[in-house]
């Protein structure tokens, strides 16, 4: 939660209003506690309300507290989106951050400590809507083996090959399967995966992937105690995500793959695939832990050869007709 650590410090080194770092705080607090946000909403969180904070104060020229921002118009705001712009930062970090500071914005206005309405008719920048590109299925099969045999130390090909397989295998995100702890492995076909906002979710397991879990688990020099994480580094600390990634550029190197063969980019392949062989939305939707199906339509890519089968079959009009 190194976001939201940053900027409950703020005070410590900006010239903030006790008020308003108490409001901080309590923000924090409420995001954490009664939302259930996760570490990594926390940690994104913080880091845009920080970058706002921190360009607010320049942008005054002195402290600040609540007042400040009750006070603040429009052409605030756009001086602080137009700073950002100046930083060459993507619009779609951006619109998170725009996100972010309108959300503490109604916490303000909840409690009753600030009222701007300013904030609530700035523009979003937009942002165009990209959908993530999967891998082949050959490029996912080649990718994970040799992701198995980058690292000279056995059990670490093994611990690579087991996570790749949870994603490409399960669907699950990179978060999801280095967050498992050791007592989260399974005695049977199907694993109890914490998502986004601590939503729950059991997905299958395929035997390839209990298998590459059991052969990692077999070779792991570390002992794993079951509160313990599952996936562990050199140090034996839990893995982080830089890590992997590392794994899979080199795997890219090696296999002249594109910039977009991603962790992520095994998920997304896995619902690909999935509704490529015949699977519904709604059971995928079910299997990535999306909320809302509108997500799962934008993240599936859907070949016109696999629509013209699906309509060929379906409809009444076209069957005989070929």
């Amino acid at each position: 939660m190194a976001g939201a650590a940053k900027v409950q410090d703020l005070s410590g080194r900006l010239p903030l209003a006790p008020p308003l770092s108490t409001a901080i705080d309590e923000w924090v607090a409420w995001l954490r506690n009664e939302k259930r946000a996760s570490a990594h909403t926390l940690d994104a969180y913080g880091h845009d309300l920080c970058d706002f904070l921190e360009f607010l104060v320049a942008h005054v020229g002195g402290p600040i507290g609540l007042e400040t921002l009750a006070g603040l118009q429009l052409r605030d705001f756009r001086a602080w989106l137009a700073a950002r712009s100046g930083r060459g930062l993507a619009r779609s970090s951006t619109a998170r951050a725009l996100s972010t500071v309108r959300g503490f914005f109604r916490r303000l206005e909840r409690t009753g400590l600030v009222h701007n309405g300013a904030v609530s008719v700035l523009r979003t920048p937009k942002v165009p809507k990209s959908v993530p590109k999967a891998l082949s299925e050959t490029e996912a099969f080649t990718a994970i083996s040799t992701a198995a045999d980058m690292d000279a130390e056995p059990w670490i090909q093994r611990r690579d090959a087991a996570i790749l397989l949870l994603l490409y295998g399960a669907g699950l995100r990179i978060g999801e399967a280095l967050g498992l702890d050791r007592r989260d492995v399974p005695p049977g076909p199907a694993l109890r995966v914490t998502g986004k906002g601590n939503k729950e979710r059991v997905v299958p397991l395929l035997p390839v992937v209990t298998e590459a879990i059991a052969d990692y688990l077999a070779v792991c020099p570390r002992v794993l105690a079951p509160e313990g994480p599952l996936f562990v580094g050199k140090r034996g600390k839990r893995l982080q995500a830089g890590q992997v990634q590392a794994s899979l550029r080199r795997v890219r190197r090696a296999l002249g793959l594109p910039e977009t063969a991603t962790p992520h980019a095994l998920r997304h392949s896995f619902a690909t695939h999935l509704l490529a062989g015949g699977g519904d939305l709604r059971t995928i939707q079910e299997l990535l832990g999306h909320a809302s199906l509108s997500t799962t339509q934008r993240y599936t890519a859907v070949d016109m050869t696999r629509l013209s089968e699906v309509y060929r079959a379906a409809h009444p009009r076209a069957k005989g007709t070929a």
